[in-house]
């Protein structure tokens, strides 16, 4: 076994250990203000989304989990099944090992063989250049590529890299010249608004902002180190809340389409990331919680129907048709988001009248 592939083995066991049973920080506080009458029925809702020119049945999507090894080789089969009997979007995990060591290719292959028509994501890392990019998305007959960015991971990884010069050069030349959709992606330190008009003057159309709330990489690595550890930056980075209130305080004509990922447990979740300006969700750390056990497969597919059926009868009970009139409804920040809010300059209490009326 390679040292990279031990260490894909080790993700996958500490982020079970470390798997926290709520919801991401700010998420679970946020409030949607109840407006007594709805005035349509579960049967006129379309939760259906469109990302990247790519159309999703299901606002919400398997985000980028693993790979790389021969038991998440297993959990990707798992994976792939639950996506193909659900309709659900699937991303890979990072595909860099598989540049490497291509015995390795087979644990990402698993899903397009059980997932042939399905919606898949390739991923790797932003130091990757164009030659990369293309190869990953050729292992995976991918429809798009999620390039991620991971900076203070590799800080905090012992075997990390030091080097991150020309991460955005690497970006601007895969969105050019890729011919499948580009989404570039954190890992749960999310995103700032600078770093995202960066990322859209460079030609970025759609970013996961993958807020700081769910799979905790500074505390994985953490894990893993023997000594000098980094304790101090586990709480690192912004939460989803704070990076969604951040994308949205761009100009409408200056951001790109957007992803939320962190945190993200439930169907509730889901339609706050909507209602936050989200316009697809990604779960991670639940996804991979639902596919843990080999024979957790009959459970994972009634949990996400279920899940499918809970966001559309939310969005009845808040009067939204579409995926577009969530951000019409009123919701109240919770304190941590509010402070945060003002501090950058951004109109918080706007969120709570967005529906206001003249009486």
């Amino acid at each position: 076994m390679t040292q990279q592939t031990n260490r894909k083995d080790q993700h996958v066991g500490l982020a079970n250990q470390q798997y926290q049973t709520t919801s991401g920080p700010d998420l679970e506080a946020i409030r949607f203000v109840h407006h007594a009458f709805a005035e349509l029925d579960v049967a006129d809702v379309s939760a259906d989304s469109q990302v990247a020119g790519l159309d999703f049945s299901t606002p919400f999507f398997i985000n980028a989990i693993t790979g790389g090894s021969p038991q998440t080789t297993k959990i990707n089969q798992r994976l792939a099944v639950l996506a193909r009997e659900t309709g659900l979007a699937l991303a890979t995990g990072s595909v860099s090992i598989a540049m490497k060591d291509p015995e390795a290719a087979a644990s990402f292959k698993i899903i397009r063989q059980e997932n042939p028509d399905g919606l898949v994501f390739a991923n790797l890392g932003a130091h990757h250049g164009l030659e990369n990019a293309k190869r990953a998305v050729d292992l995976l007959e991918a429809d798009s590529l999620q390039i991620h960015v991971n900076v203070p991971q590799e800080i905090v990884m012992p075997e990390g890299e030091r080097a991150f010069r020309g991460w955005l050069d690497n970006v601007e030349t895969i969105v050019a010249n890729l011919a499948v959709p580009v989404i570039v992606k954190e890992v749960g330190f999310g995103m700032s608004r600078e770093t995202i008009a960066d990322l859209y003057q460079r030609g970025v159309q759609v970013v996961d902002i993958s807020g700081r709330g769910g799979t905790n990489f500074a505390r994985i690595e953490n894990a893993r180190r023997r000594n000098a550890k980094y304790d101090f930056l586990e709480d690192w980075g912004l939460t989803t809340v704070e990076s969604l209130l951040e994308v949205m305080s761009l100009p409408a004509d200056k951001r790109p389409q957007m992803i939320a990922s962190g945190g993200v447990h439930h169907a509730l979740d889901v339609v706050k990331c909507l209602a936050l300006g989200a316009d697809l969700v990604g779960l991670s750390g639940q996804a991979l919680q639902w596919v843990r056990q080999p024979d957790s497969l009959d459970t994972a597919i009634e949990t996400v129907k279920a899940m499918q059926d809970q966001v559309r009868e939310l969005m009845t009970i808040l009067g939204a048709k579409r995926i577009a009139d969530l951000r019409q409804t009123d919701l109240v920040l919770p304190a941590s988001a509010y402070h945060w809010a003002q501090a950058r300059g951004i109109d918080a209490t706007a969120y709570g009248q967005r529906s206001r009326k003249s009486f």
